[in-house]
């Protein structure tokens, strides 16, 4: 599918050291791509269909929580694991059916939103399938910052590292965020973080048509 972008290049690198990253660039430098092709092809390489629940997608937008599903295909059918890695979105819409398979059968990538965790970790189910998780991702980082939702979002993610009893990587996608030590400490509780920032030239195309 073409060369990697910077963010991609720099931030394989950084989540292949195993610490937390963030993620720093502007709409449409494949930041999303860059934190699940990761994690993707170490998926590929296990030999059984991994059991539990590995990587969680947070997202503050419901509808981006969807679209993350539908672009999730593509790479999933490239790599062959289509049959082998399942995706699936969990909202406060989701249908009680739906959450009830999910929760016999927790996919290895779970797509929700912060809300939705936290209810989930209040309940003995969601803890059940949260359990077995590796890493966390989280989007729309600038977003969720200096609001409630926030708060929320950083107690829940303590409350997952005790539930798997391991510090869980961290990986957070923002837009161009500034000041980013102040972000850094936001997403790791203080505790420091590797930045993915590489330098954007914005180009600029005039036509001129008579």
């Amino acid at each position: 599918i073409g060369e990697p972008t910077p963010v991609q290049a720099q931030g394989w690198h950084a989540i292949a050291r195993g610490g937390d990253v963030l993620i720093s660039a502007p709409t449409g430098t494949g930041k999303t791509l860059t934190a699940f092709l990761y994690f993707l092809d170490a998926l590929s390489r296990e030999e059984n269909t991994p059991e539990g629940m590995r990587i969680l997608y947070l997202s503050p937008l419901k509808a981006l929580g969807n679209d993350i599903r539908e672009n999730l295909r593509r790479p999933l059918e490239g790599l062959g694991l289509e049959q082998k890695v399942q995706a699936a979105v969990r909202t406060g819409d989701t249908p009680a059916a739906e959450r009830a398979r999910q929760a016999k059968h927790p996919p290895q990538i779970f797509i929700t939103t912060p809300e939705s965790l936290y209810l989930l970790l209040t309940s003995e189910k969601g803890r059940r399938m949260l359990s077995s998780l590796q890493c966390v991702i989280v989007d729309e980082l600038h977003a969720l910052m200096d609001s409630k939702r926030g708060m929320h979002l950083a107690l829940s993610l303590e409350r997952l590292d005790a539930l798997c009893g391991k510090r869980l990587q961290r990986i957070a996608l923002s837009a161009t965020v500034r000041p980013m030590e102040a972000a850094v400490s936001f997403l790791t509780g203080g505790r420091g973080a590797e930045i993915v920032a590489p330098p954007m030239e914005k180009g600029l195309a005039v036509q001129v048509e008579l």
